[in-house]
């Protein structure tokens, strides 16, 4: 079941249309191509309305990408911010998943990418839990893929791009086909590197370790969240080089990211983690991240763009 409201809103270049009329042409040089670069956040129902979490880390994230790929956005990051925020109110979604992308359109087909024009749209929808229901209690499953992140220097793992996520494909269709919830991928010189969507954590003697930037990260903005609230929980954050073989006896391993929100790991490779269910620490990140976004803790920073619901659709 497609979970798109079909009789939504989408913008497009600068004007809000309807779902279905929004179409590119085949011969658009981001189909033959891969030259997309995309966001995904999340706007969340509390207390207080609706609220976008880390608007700004976002777009500013998705115009560095554009950077790296030399694409020239014809919009300010104040007026992409802008557009996600009407794009939400004439949805009218309470709750949704926020989806900018930039990308190459039709123009000509080659390599060479700049005869084309640099086109944008925002979509949102409703979605779940990435990881499926009973997740962040109850732990998923992985494994360590057989497919390796980008080797530095042959892609850019810094940037968000649809063509770095055909990497991710392979490691989440290989972990589902093998009846596993997610991938973990190595770099290329067998330490640990992130899942198919999500960056990971582990916590070890009442430390949290990650792995660095150069390790063909993605900077996640869950995992900059993640890692704020660590360090103002008291624990100490260890950014360096992990081997694979931490993994299995971390005492707590968890994913971070947009869709995943904290998703703590059950077993990997069939080993069971710590007491094989959500550990100490991840619960209270947990408590730390759900509180901000749902209105029960103070946004000492700055985390919430709150909506004004209620806008009439129209162009703009």
């Amino acid at each position: 079941m497609s979970p798109f409201k079909e009789n939504g809103i989408v913008w497009m270049n600068g004007r809000l249309g309807p779902w279905k009329e929004a179409n590119i042409h085949i011969a658009s040089h981001v189909i033959h191509y891969g030259s997309s670069i995309f966001e995904g956040f999340r706007a969340y129902a509390n207390a207080k309305g609706t609220a976008i979490f880390r608007l700004e880390a976002h777009t500013k994230r998705l115009f560095n990408s554009c950077k790296i790929y030399r694409m020239d956005v014809p919009y300010t990051q104040e007026e992409f911010n802008q557009a996600i925020i009407k794009t939400v109110q004439v949805n009218k979604l309470k709750e949704c998943y926020i989806r900018p992308i930039v990308y190459r359109g039709y123009g000509a087909l080659g390599v060479d990418p700049f005869p084309n024009p640099v086109d944008c749209a925002i979509l949102v929808w409703e979605w779940g839990k990435y990881l499926g229901e009973g997740a962040l209690e109850n732990g998923v499953d992985v494994k360590v893929s057989t497919w390796q992140r980008m080797a530095p220097n042959s892609l850019p793992a810094l940037a968000k791009t649809g063509a770095n996520y055909m990497n991710s494909q392979l490691i989440k269709m290989e972990a589902k086909l093998d009846g596993y919830s997610e991938g973990i991928a190595l770099n290329v010189r067998g330490h640990i590197s992130e899942g198919s969507g999500e960056n990971i954590f582990l916590v070890m003697n009442g430390c949290i370790y990650t792995p660095p930037l150069s390790s063909s990260v993605l900077p996640g903005i869950t995992r900059d969240s993640v890692m704020t609230l660590s360090r103002e929980a008291g624990y100490k954050i260890i950014e360096e080089t992990l081997p694979r073989e931490l993994l299995y006896i971390a005492d707590e391993v968890f994913l971070t990211g947009s869709a995943a929100e904290i998703t703590p790991i059950r077993s990997i490779d069939k080993i069971l983690i710590g007491s094989g269910k959500r550990g100490p620490v991840t619960k209270r990140l947990q408590e730390d991240f759900f509180g901000i976004i749902r209105a029960e803790k103070d946004d000492k920073f700055g985390w919430l763009t709150y909506v004004q619901m209620g806008k009439e659709r129209g162009n703009g």
